[in-house]
């Protein structure tokens, strides 16, 4: 009887990491950062192909600072990794500071990547995660009005670090080297700024992520669900 029961638990789990992965943003696990545990967030529609971020916010540091911090991350043991049941994440390339699409630093309001300057900017990984996946409101709107009102970071969504400040991309800005991009998760504009200030940094890691195919889940849902049955038509024949 107990076997039966794990095998409807982990029928149940499996179920429902498949539900979730129907989802943008998905939890799929932690990693182990400095003795404490911080969640890892898939994310399966970045304009650079799919990623996982790492929902942890490194103290404000300038550029520099904050790209060697993120290579960091790739040392041996400085990440441990606990994948939830049902996931298989295959990693690519290293640890690093979310990207940006360079251009001239031109003002704009669109989102379909002819500007990297501006507001409603969603061909960088990060306005991407402000606007496409969370959908939060900048400062300034598709029509011009400011300010936009619930603009800010009004949403998280799963991340429990994000803060509604300035963060640095990987991403310098090749007409002026001095500066790199940046985003500002507390108005929803992104710009390039010095690289000598100090603004915060998440890190993120591109990878591919297979989860349960749903044929299978019904195949296994199927199987479970027989053997529960058989198992009451046996217990009414003995009794």
């Amino acid at each position: 009887m107990k076997r039966i029961y794990t095998l409807t638990f982990v029928l149940a789990l499996i179920l429902c990491t498949g539900v979730q992965a129907h989802a943008t943003l998905t939890t799929i696990g932690q990693a182990q950062y400095g003795g404490n545990n911080y969640n890892l967030i898939w994310d399966n529609d970045s304009p650079f192909g799919s990623i996982v971020w790492l929902d942890y916010s490194n103290a404000p540091a300038t550029w520099a600072s904050q790209v060697k911090w993120a290579g960091g991350l790739n040392g041996a043991g400085v990440l441990t990794y606990t994948i939830d049941p049902g996931y298989s994440v295959a990693w690519s390339g290293d640890w690093r500071l979310p990207s940006t699409v360079d251009d001239v630093l031109s003002f704009g309001y669109n989102g379909d990547g002819t500007y990297s300057y501006g507001y409603l900017i969603t061909s960088s990984e990060l306005g991407h995660l402000f606007y496409a996946e969370l959908g939060n409101l900048g400062f300034v709107g598709p029509d011009g009005t400011q300010p936009q009102p619930g603009h800010g970071l009004a949403n998280p969504g799963p991340f429990t670090s994000l803060q509604p400040s300035d963060y640095w991309s990987d991403t310098v800005y090749s007409l002026t080297p001095e500066f790199a991009w940046e985003f500002d998760f507390g108005i929803g504009l992104q710009w390039a700024l010095l690289k000598s200030y100090d603004l915060n940094a998440i890190a993120v890691h591109s990878a591919n992520v297979s989860v349960p195919e749903p044929g299978m889940l019904i195949f296994i849902g199927s199987g479970l669900a027989g053997l529960l049955a058989g198992r009451k038509l046996l217990r009414r024949h003995v009794g």
